[in-house]
């Protein structure tokens, strides 16, 4: 049993005002306490070791960052970012621990692996309907989440080509890949966000007005579809993650 371990959240938002709320958000969706759910800027600190063996499971949210942005052009923060985050990757699949990426962070996984991210799939900021594949029905995680559910999304890039032995779990018509399980292993990536409610997605939106990922003079006509949207079964998905990561 590992219900004695906290569990890190690992966060690489600049923007302030969304920090507290996507942590509170991944906090209840997982159904934990605050004392059980540290909390790890990576936009600010660096990761001062990939050792997981003192935490249950980890969980990594979302960013305005691209990894399909030319190295060249990245932020320094940026770059250690990636290198962080490949490096709990790589820890996760070699010690067995249970990782959770979520919508930037699919990208970092996909690359790391050997397969392709571009923008051919980017979704704009909405609810759509996920449809699971008969692997997703079986798996331990999304067998959680109904045979076809709504989810919010909002990303310009998404992945192409699935890593060699990754096990696709879910898809859209939009995006083929929303969610995927690298090979045996019980590390995991989603394209959508899992965490938010709808109404948290309005106050994200508000957030991310200028980041391109809808025109800004629309925020209003955006925040209304997203407030209009009845999304509830996602955040099953970080309550079984929590659950599979404690047994």
């Amino acid at each position: 049993m590992t219900a004695d371990r906290p569990f890190l959240f690992l966060a690489a938002r600049p923007e302030i005002e969304a920090v507290g709320p996507e942590y509170e958000s991944v906090r209840r969706a997982m159904g934990l306490d605050a004392g059980r759910l540290e909390h790890l800027r990576l936009d600010v600190e660096s990761l001062p070791s990939a050792d997981l063996s003192g935490y249950a499971g980890v969980v990594v949210g979302g960013s305005p960052y691209n990894v399909t942005t030319a190295d060249e052009h990245k932020h320094p923060v940026q770059r250690r970012v990636e290198d962080d985050l490949a490096r709990v990757a790589e820890a996760a699949l070699e010690g067995g621990h249970p990782l959770l990426f979520t919508c930037y962070g699919i990208g970092v996984l996909t690359r790391l692996l050997g397969g392709e991210v571009g923008t051919r799939h980017g979704e704009d900021a909405a609810a759509v309907e996920i449809a699971l594949t008969d692997a997703g029905v079986d798996d331990p995680l999304t067998s959680a989440l109904p045979r076809t559910f709504q989810a919010l999304v909002g990303h310009k890039e998404a992945t192409e080509r699935l890593p060699e032995g990754a096990v696709l779990l879910a898809s859209s018509e939009g995006c083929p890949v929303q969610v995927y399980r690298a090979g045996a292993s019980r590390v995991y990536a989603t394209q959508f966000h899992p965490e938010v409610t709808a109404h948290d997605f309005v106050a994200r939106a508000n957030v991310y007005r200028h980041h391109g990922y809808f025109p800004a003079s629309e925020l209003r006509a955006v925040s209304e579809r997203l407030a209009a949207a009845s999304v509830t079964e996602p955040q099953r998905l970080l309550r079984r993650f929590a659950e599979l990561a404690d047994a």
